[in-house]
């Protein structure tokens, strides 16, 4: 898992991010910058949220398939990848318009 280490180290340095979080394909996180409750909290909901848009992406087109989603709110911005085997989210303050 050294380069999901790397990433995850090359993330956290960004000025804006707050935090990164992986997930298995269970929904359970392996790994987190965020304190543990927080971590658990992003893992549980963002899995959730990752499993309905692949249904989603599905169910409009079988040939396609979700490879990012972005959630931007008024405090964060989510980026999710999932990846085959985890979901990477990365969490950070959006930039100022």
């Amino acid at each position: 898992m050294s380069e999901v280490e790397e990433t995850i180290r090359r993330l956290s340095s960004k000025k804006n991010v707050e935090g990164v979080v992986v997930v298995n394909q269970l929904g359970l996180m392996i790994r987190s910058t965020l304190d543990a409750s927080l971590g658990k909290q992003y893992a549980t909901l963002m899995s959730d949220l990752v499993r309905m848009a692949k249904e989603s992406v599905a169910q409009l087109d079988a040939q396609n398939e979700l490879t990012f989603l972005r959630i931007r709110t008024k405090k964060h911005e989510i980026m999710i990848c999932p990846e085959r085997e985890y979901l990477m989210i990365v969490i950070q303050t959006p930039e100022s318009s």
